[in-house]
């Protein structure tokens, strides 16, 4: 049984799909054989003793109504009685007390019969040896015995072999059906695998382009194909991002790097010897080292934000009491004393005894990232604006940072949040690296706040920060 067991294991699905399927049709077959076959014996026996019960009542009235009586000079008459009353292959007779018979009809009845089955004080039916016995207790006059009807059931049983028979030959010609029925149900059900799998080679033959075909039936097939498009969509698009974040870092990496190496080969070839040149390479390369280094520092905290959800979970809970006032006029103040002639207007009394569901290393951040982009992009302006609403009555606070500077266009707004994405810095003379947004809006959403951008060209850009607050010192754990 476990060489079985084992053996089976180690069969192609399709094939244990094609003989399980199989094994049950024919297993469906057989039951319903089985059960046709005893119905059908049990009623042609129940309606050869229904005939038989029949032939019987009848005897009886005919013998009882005419007052018979069991007498030898009256053999003739009682026979006559009993033929008619008698069938093809069948016997009558009527037996004294003693289990004598006194007369005996026969049509072709066969000599070897069962044992009489009782008296007239023990009557009944019974079968045996291929034939129907009934008695039944008689008395007339002074005459007590029995009459019995014996009928052969030779033409029952020939039914019931040949229904046997029949059902033999259609349950053989069950089996090679079932057999390509279940090949046929396998193959139906083993398509969609099979077409996965042809999808998957097809993926790593071609590329994460492949899809499956989606059948017009929404069936569990169907769900599984359209799940597997979704999940190959996600893998397409994560493997893109990946792609385009390596490409975009090296070509950011690639410019700094060069521009050093080529100032310290003019360095090495002749420039060494000439001061100037030598204090102006040295300047430009530690210029190109400084922005070399903020470059990585801000793929390093991407990297940490994306890879450590629980940290900023936890770093989360350590400060959820402080003054975000505090916070957000600090920010100003270190954006102010990089850009002395720019005019920071800040007006944030809403949040005045509020605590919101962020510690305040993570504003701060937040905020130098806002009022860092609407500086780099203000153009000839020199105004930034900073307020503090209630976000309604949803318990969250709206803290706004506005420009009045060269604002974006509709495809750059959309292209805001992408990593190393700029807007036209020819417009602006503005540098960085495209990372803060992403960065800034990464971090809001570790806190279940949001970050929306709201820009018209000429007029400005409005990024609203939306984060949670209490009204009292708690934790949120």
């Amino acid at each position: 049984m476990k060489r079985l067991a084992a053996l089976f294991s180690r069969m192609p699905f399709h094939w244990r799909m094609t003989l399980l399927s199989s094994l049950l049709l024919c297993a469906l077959f057989a039951v319903s054989n089985i059960v046709q076959f005893a119905f059908v014996e049990s009623w042609m026996l129940k309606q050869e003793e229904r005939s038989a019960r029949q032939d019987m009542r009848e005897l009886l009235n005919v013998l009882l109504a005419n007052e018979m009586r069991i007498q030898p000079d009256n053999e003739e008459r009682i026979r006559y009685y009993l033929e008619k009353a008698n069938v093809n292959n069948g016997m009558i007779r009527i037996l004294n007390a003693e289990g004598v018979p006194v007369v005996t009809a026969a049509n072709n009845m066969p000599i070897h019969w069962v044992e009489r089955r009782g008296t007239a004080e023990a009557a009944g039916m019974g079968r045996g040896q291929g034939v129907l016995a009934m008695s039944s207790p008689l008395t007339i006059f002074q005459f007590t015995g029995t009459v019995e009807v014996v009928r052969s059931l030779s033409h029952v049983e020939r039914l019931i072999a040949s229904f046997n028979r029949i059902m033999l030959i259609c349950f053989a010609v069950a089996v090679i059906i079932s057999g390509y029925g279940g090949r046929l149900l396998s193959r139906r059900l083993v398509k969609p695998l099979r077409a996965m799998h042809r999808t998957m080679r097809s993926v790593k033959q071609n590329g994460l382009q492949e899809r499956m075909a989606v059948g017009e039936a929404r069936d569990d097939m169907t769900a599984l194909t359209i799940m597997f498009n979704d999940m190959m969509d996600e893998v397409e698009g994560a493997f893109l991002k990946q792609k385009q974040f390596v490409e975009d870092a090296s070509h950011e990496l690639r410019t700094p790097i060069a521009i050093i190496e080529g100032h310290l080969a003019m360095l090495q070839r002749w420039g060494k010897h000439d001061p100037e040149v030598l204090e102006e390479s040295l300047r430009i390369s530690m210029e190109e080292l400084e922005r070399l280094r903020g470059l990585v520092e801000e793929l390093l905290t991407l990297s940490r934000i994306e890879r450590s959800e629980q940290e900023y979970k936890h770093a989360a809970v350590d400060e959820v009491c402080m003054q975000p006032t505090t916070v957000i006029h600090s920010a100003v103040e270190k954006i102010r004393s990089l850009h002395p002639a720019f005019q920071l207007t800040v007006d944030v009394s809403q949040l005045e005894g509020m605590a919101l569901g962020i510690n305040d290393g993570h504003l701060l951040q937040l905020m130098l990232i806002l009022l860092d982009n609407a500086v780099k992009y203000s153009g000839s302006s020199t105004e930034v604006r900073i307020d503090a609403v209630r976000a309604g009555a949803a318990g969250h606070m709206v803290i706004a940072v506005q420009d009045a500077g060269i604002g974006m266009v509709e495809d750059e707004l959309a292209h805001a949040w992408d990593r190393f994405y700029r807007a036209d810095k020819a417009r602006s003379g503005a540098g960085g690296y495209g990372l803060g947004l992403p960065i800034a809006r990464q971090i809001a959403q570790r806190y279940n706040g949001t970050i929306e951008l709201y820009s018209k060209p000429g007029k400005g850009t409005t990024a609203a920060l939306t984060l949670p607050f209490r009204d009292a010192c708690e934790s949120i754990l």
